[in-house]
């Protein structure tokens, strides 16, 4: 059983500070690996040890996996020692325990269940319909993001309703009474539900306050920077008779304002609760000094930031590397031969890296370059881009105008987005299909026959064949749809698939959709650049083979074989997505103005303070490498653009890091990645000898035109080239 020697042994001053301090509040600012769980655990076995009762602790946290974390480490330090009554939990299932213990007293069905991700889009679907909404006009995301922002807030639908000024607001009150109403005759509560009403009761009932408040004499929060209103209110009820209140967190690491986590809780901590202690974590056991330096040098540049020494005693080590390259592609493909060499020649396995980016779409591009390279890796709480719903509904129109035989792509996007073609209309469609064993738009295509589809149904079939059909024909000429990408783009803009995630101010997810639908447009740009180099022979491509050899591309990276979970895989994922995570190598890509930062953050300072606390979370994962790129041109919806390097890169201290700056191609037309000009001999890996013609430029990006013997003019993208100069005295010449 642990003494209190123990549970001090091995400790930090700041830690052991922490950890011996029990009575009044304490606020703990435990900057990134520097030991707070170690620090939160112990505390709460010392007060074990020194005879507090486990019925009167209480800690919360935000995960299962961090609650199940810190009670297994607790049941490590106290041996054998009953914890019966002990209660670390996160937020939302302390709060379902203390409504089902006082289900009559607060007004909720005691069988309540809880509405998972799935459900509350269903039900929201369904509150838009019974509020007499267009579904088309009100995605589930959007409306579940509002009515989630006003449940923090600890509002119901009639409040939002008094309050509302505007048709939008009117209209999400609306919405959100019919989803209540579905909620009560479901007998089910939602996540923000949990959260709202144990707060509304904690604040207005003071029996119910007084009650939670005495049996549970010592609280403790953990990530309290991510704690949102409703959050704020139950633990600041629960210490309000006591004051046993200890939260521990960093502001340096708020990245959740988007999800209603307020920053303020921790930065206005110790004027709420007068003569708070507070302590500061600040030896970090996690990352070499050159990556704690180059971080805490980004972030000194908040105003929200509090000074504080951070150092570590892990050794200097490499300096972080900035490096900018040519394009997106020319990135990953740094990023990739990096971790090759450091896997290959440093023995750092493929699960110990990660690559990491501000907006889910950046993932296709290095996920390519990882494929075509042989290096396993994975997209961690996301799903692999070509497997995202809105970039499936977008394939499945696009196999559909190549394959008018493919129902199961026809199904899926025939009323998404809504277009007045709903279930009944399809279930007639089906039958008649059945009957004359034909394909569901080979049936579409003699609706006339089908007496059962209704006037409006019927309307709205015409208009779908009609965009259907005038695609084919775009197809077809050449000059009216020359390229790939251009397809790809009319296919999601008269489709509606785009304007759908734009009908609202949804949250981040839906501004992820758009860029996922833009990223497929450059994906197709991409192909188109290629092409050149993809033809064996010298015979004119029709849109129609480009289209299906595509896609015939895409469904090969589907089929991709699984990931040998013993040889372990690079981990693709969103900065948001790494936070309490590390690995040994990391690289954050995209380090551009208008991506990080976003470019919304432009005008707002908090938001740009937000951007680079998410910077500094991204370069804090790694321990022993830290790879920062940049891309000098990216290409946005199939559209190269010039690219400026984040400001974030500039407020690193320059002498943490070793700086990689190539030559800008857009200096000059004439030089290329090549050391090579109009004229030179060059020799090509496929295409053999050839002299070069001319360098252009393309909306895909720079190409070179190069005369070779054997198979002629060809103008390939120069990213790509691979061409390596020759001797003009070749006899082939």
């Amino acid at each position: 059983m642990a003494t209190d020697s123990t549970l001090l042994e091995g400790l930090t001053d700041p830690q052991r500070e922490a950890v011996v301090h029990h009575e009044g509040p304490m606020l703990v600012l435990a900057g990134p690996g520097s030991g707070k769980t170690t620090a939160v655990t112990r505390r709460i076995a010392l007060l074990l040890e020194r005879g507090v009762s486990p019925w009167s602790i209480l800690a919360l946290t935000f995960t299962n996996k961090a609650a199940g974390e810190m009670r297994e480490r607790v049941r490590r330090l106290t041996g054998g020692r009953d914890t019966r009554g002990l209660t670390i939990a996160t937020f939302h299932a302390f709060a379902a325990r203390q409504l089902r213990m006082a289900s009559d007293r607060l007004g909720v069905p005691e069988d309540f269940t809880i509405f998972d991700a799935a459900d509350q889009k269903a039900a929201a679907k369904q509150a838009v319909i019974e509020a007499g909404l267009e579904t088309s006009n009100w995605p589930p995301a959007s409306v579940l993001s509002a009515i989630g922002q006003a449940k923090q807030q600890l509002l119901g639908p009639e409040e939002v309703e008094r309050n509302a000024g505007d048709f939008y607001t009117r209209s999400v009150a609306r919405i959100y009474k019919a989803y209540q109403k579905i909620l009560k005759r479901s007998h089910a509560l939602d996540f923000d539900d949990l959260l709202r009403l144990l707060a509304t009761a904690l604040r207005d009932d003071a029996s119910l306050r007084e009650q939670l408040g005495s049996r549970f004499a010592y609280l403790m929060v953990d990530e309290y920077q991510d704690t949102n209103h409703a959050q704020f209110v139950i633990a600041s009820a629960i210490a309000a008779s006591h004051g046993n209140i200890c939260v521990v967190g960093d502001p340096d690491q708020s990245i959740y304002a988007w999800r209603g986590a307020d920053i303020s809780n921790i930065l206005d901590f110790e004027s709420q609760y007068a003569g708070a202690t507070a302590i500061s974590l600040g030896q970090n056991f996690r990352s070499t000094e050159h990556i704690v330096q180059a971080s805490s040098g980004l972030i000194a540049h908040n105003e929200s930031h509090r000074a504080r020494t951070l150092h570590t005693e892990l050794g200097a080590g490499d300096r972080p590397i900035l490096f900018a390259s040519l394009d997106e592609h020319a990135e990953a493909k740094e990023v990739v031969d990096r971790f090759k060499r450091l896997h290959d020649e440093d023995s750092i396995p493929w699960n110990e890296m990660a690559v990491l980016y501000r907006m889910n779409a950046f993932s296709r591009v290095v996920e390519d370059a990882f494929r075509t390279a042989g290096v396993p890796y994975l997209v961690a709480r996301g799903t692999a881009f070509y497997q995202r719903k809105e970039i499936k509904d977008a394939m499945a129109y696009l196999r559909l105008l190549r394959n008018e035989a493919d129902d199961i792509s026809l199904r899926r996007i025939i009323n998404v987005p809504t277009r007045g073609i709903g279930g009944t209309t399809m279930d007639h469609v089906e039958r008649f299909a059945a009957r004359h064993d034909l394909s569901l738009m080979a049936a579409i295509r003699r609706r006339s026959e089908i007496e059962a589809i209704s006037r409006r149904a019927a309307t709205s079939i015409d208009r779908f064949l009609a965009m259907v059909d005038g695609w084919h024909r775009a197809m077809s000429a050449s000059l009216m749809m020359p390229s790939l990408a251009e397809l790809v783009a009319r296919v999601l803009d008269e489709s509606g698939l785009e304007k759908a995630h734009r009908a609202k101010p949804g949250g981040e997810e839906d501004t992820e959709r758009i860029a996922n639908l833009q990223e497929l447009v450059s994906a197709a740009a991409d192909r188109d650049a290629l092409q050149d180099v993809d033809r064996d022979d010298q015979m004119p491509t029709g849109l129609e083979v480009q289209l299906a050899a595509w896609l015939e591309a895409i469904a090969l990276v589907a089929d991709a074989d699984t990931i040998d979970p013993e040889q372990g895989a690079v981990t693709l994922m969103t900065l948001h997505a790494a936070k309490g995570l590390e690995f040994d190598a990391v690289a954050i890509i995209g380090c551009e103005q208008g991506v990080l930062p976003h470019s919304r953050a432009f005008d707002d300072l908090s938001q740009l303070e937000e951007e680079r606390r998410l910077c500094y979370v991204g370069m804090t994962r790694a321990r022993r490498r830290l790879l920062l790129g940049r891309a000098m041109s990216r290409t946005q919806r199939g559209i190269q653009e010039r690219q400026a390097g984040s400001q974030f890169l500039d407020e690193i201290p320059p002498e943490a890091v070793r700086v990689l700056e190539p030559e800008d191609p857009w200096a000059s037309a004439s030089r290329v990645r090549l050391d090579v000009h109009p004229g030179q001999p060059v020799r090509h890996p496929r295409f053999g000898l050839g002299r070069v013609v001319r360098f252009g430029r393309r909306p895909q990006g720079a190409t070179v035109t190069v005369d070779f013997v054997e198979f002629g003019a060809r103008t390939l993208p120069a990213a790509h080239a691979a061409l390596e100069p020759t001797d003009a005295s070749d006899p082939a010449f």
